[in-house]
């Protein structure tokens, strides 16, 4: 786990972005509902029925969410194992607890900030091809802290890793379209895996009157 850990912080300095995921996965999970124990045993040890997402692309989903819930407009790439670690204690003292109550309140470092709003889409996507050929792994990785970011200024509390290719190709789609746009702007933008966004939708121009005769 150190190894691909200390991949993924690498990757996050080269700014690396969107991969679509090789399997899809279609369990719903609720934050609200989750207990602790459930994400400790059942999540994280892969006994979850239909579950089969791997434990640092949750962990990394959750930690992006967690971010989004905070406020903040950056990527934590060196922080990823004191998020995993703070929240796995956090768990086990609180095992009834809901997961979205541990995943949004568990406190732990976060170093090395990257700010998601002075890099344009132009450069991410550029980069995110080289880590696509580099570390196919790492830029999925990646992609699902993207995916629990954007789901986090959503309002939503549902972690759905079967979206996340469609998550993936949507925002590709924007930045394609925007490329001036920064990944801020992209991420809060509307994405057809992300029910909620944008979050400040374009109102739509009142219809003309008909005219008089």
């Amino acid at each position: 786990m150190s190894r691909r850990v200390g991949r993924l912080s690498a990757a996050v300095a080269l700014l690396a972005g969107v991969l679509p995921p090789a399997l899809s996965h279609a369990v719903e999970i609720n934050l609200a509902t989750m207990n602790c124990a459930r994400y400790e045993n059942d999540m994280l040890q892969s006994n979850l029925p239909g579950y089969t997402t791997d434990p640092i692309d949750t962990v990394m989903w959750l930690f992006g969410y967690s971010v989004a819930k905070s406020g903040d407009r950056v990527m934590y790439g060196d922080s990823l194992r004191a998020y995993g670690f703070a929240l796995d204690s956090e768990c086990k003292s609180n095992p009834s607890s809901s997961l979205l109550v541990a995943a949004t309140t568990v406190k732990s470092k976060r170093d090395n900030p990257m700010d998601l709003t002075r890099l344009d889409c132009a450069t991410f996507e550029t980069r995110h091809q080289n880590l696509r050929k580099a570390d196919p792994e790492s830029a999925a990785t990646l992609t699902m802290w993207m995916f629990g970011y954007a789901v986090g200024l959503s309002g939503s509390h549902v972690l759905d890793a079967g979206l996340l290719e469609k998550f993936d190709s949507s925002l590709g789609d924007h930045c394609a379209q925007h490329p001036q746009d920064s990944l801020f702007d992209a991420l809060s933008s509307a994405n057809a895996a992300v029910p909620g966004l944008p979050l400040n939708p374009v109102p739509k121009p009142a219809p003309k009157a008909a005219a008089k005769h």
